[in-house]
């Protein structure tokens, strides 16, 4: 009788113990895919960091070209001026 009592316990263990392996494989895959996912979202995010920085460095560029542009016609145009009324 013990030994059909130890039989019903060990069966019952080896069920649990099998309804937690298949829960922690169904939580594993669930984990994996989410970490997937994060991992393309990051990869989303710097790709448009990048295009932003990008713009940003253009803009300062333009900024700067614009602003050497104008100088250098006030200066021509300060000349000028300056060589007219001699």
């Amino acid at each position: 009788m013990a030994e059909n009592s130890l039989d019903v316990k060990l069966a019952t263990y080896a069920e649990r113990l099998d309804r937690y392996m298949e829960t922690q494989e169904s939580l594993n895959k669930r984990l994996v895919g989410s970490i997937e996912k994060l991992n393309t979202n990051v990869e989303a995010l710097q790709s448009w960091r990048n295009r932003a920085s990008g713009a940003k460095t253009s803009l300062i560029a333009v900024g700067i070209l614009i602003t050497q542009t104008v100088v250098i016609m006030g200066s021509l145009a300060a000349l000028t001026g300056w060589t007219n009324n001699r």
